[in-house]
């Protein structure tokens, strides 16, 4: 009961949290210039009017033409009234009208993106948390031998090249970016340089459509892993190495249980403890998205709208991801939490 009490008041919690972050982002969003308005004011003045129109006319223009652009994005209203406003006629922003994108509300704008952000984000997550799970405990297990040593090197390797710049080497030698490279040898034209899908994807049969969505996607997702994988790969191995070095695992041996017994009955479900901090993290990676790669590679990800909405100064479209990610973001903790319990039923929240 202690514990459904616990959860409760988590997501109880949930509501005051999400109102301060949007409340504050969305006051900041208020005062920051180069929005809507300016924007729009700045294209009018720019049309011109010609020389015949003098700088009275122009100015009693550009008033009126203020107070239309004021009173069509609600600025004539208090904040607070604007806030309420956007908070529940407009679904925490979802059903306003994009800055950008004219004709489509900031969740049809999010919506066309939302898949590409799935499929690319999930399979990112899943894979990484599959491949270095199993790698670090190989590493723990093999603390000290030529294949830790070995595995260490490539994963640093990997680590310290930066994922924007290794996309744009796999491009360069594997996407047929250049026909000779430094004079050595060809480019290979292994896979496609950019896109999210072929362009007859449509028209391809089910296994088709597989191959294809794998060929494109297997260069962004290596870059995308290749940043996680020390810090995870390393997290479980010095995990494990803990635990397995703990009194109740040496109890274990101590009482006749095999040392296959001590480390897969007892110590890795304490050494997973650590690693269930980023589970929640998968109800907000569909929208965090990865803003170099996408731009390397040309998909059409919500990290790249991220971008395009604060360089254009989208706000509309920019709060209504806020409010996703913030309401994604604060059930992640509570899934996170609830991972704990599933490792370990041992563990206790009254304190917390």
């Amino acid at each position: 009961m202690d514990r459904l009490d616990y959860f409760v008041k988590r997501f109880l919690l949930v509501i005051p949290t999400f109102l301060g972050i949007t409340l504050a982002v969305f006051a900041l969003c208020q005062i920051v210039p180069g929005g809507p308005i300016e924007q729009l004011l700045a294209q009018n003045k720019g049309g011109g009017g010609g020389e015949s129109v003098g700088s009275e006319a122009r100015a009693a223009l550009t008033e009126d033409l203020l107070q239309e652009l004021r009173a069509e994005f609600g600025f004539d209203k208090p904040m607070m009234v604007r806030y309420w406003d956007w908070l529940w006629h407009k679904r925490a922003g979802l059903r306003l009208k994009s800055y950008k994108w004219r004709d489509q509300t900031s969740w049809e704008v999010i919506a066309s993106r939302f898949r590409v952000s799935v499929i690319f984000g999930g399979i990112g997550f899943v894979l990484t948390y599959a491949i270095c799970i199993p790698l670090g405990i190989a590493k723990a297990l093999r603390d000290g031998s030529s294949f830790d040593f070995a595995s260490s090197m490539v994963v640093f390797i990997g680590y310290a090249i930066p994922a924007f710049a290794f996309g744009m080497l796999l491009k360069l030698f594997l996407c047929g970016a250049s026909d000779d490279l430094f004079g050595l040898f060809p480019s290979l034209n292994w896979f496609p340089c950019a896109g999210f899908e072929s362009e007859q994807f449509g028209q391809l049969s089910a296994w088709g459509k597989f191959t294809d969505r794998v060929h494109h996607l297997f260069l962004p997702l290596l870059c995308y892993m290749i940043s996680n994988f020390a810090v995870l790969t390393l997290l479980m191995k010095n995990s494990l190495l803990e635990q397995v070095s703990q009194d109740y695992v040496r109890t274990v041996l101590a009482q006749g249980g095999s040392p296959r017994r001590a480390i897969w009955g007892h110590a890795l479900r304490n050494a997973l403890i650590p690693i269930a901090t980023g589970i929640g993290g998968i109800l907000t990676v569909f929208f965090a998205g990865s803003v170099l790669i996408e731009s390397v590679f040309e998909i059409p990800g919500m990290g790249k709208l991220s971008l395009d909405v604060i360089v254009s100064r989208d706000y509309a479209v920019f709060m209504a991801i806020l409010s996703l990610t913030s309401v994604l973001g604060l059930i992640g903790n509570i899934v996170t939490d609830m991972t704990y319990v599933l490792i370990d039923p041992r563990i206790n929240f009254d304190k917390r």
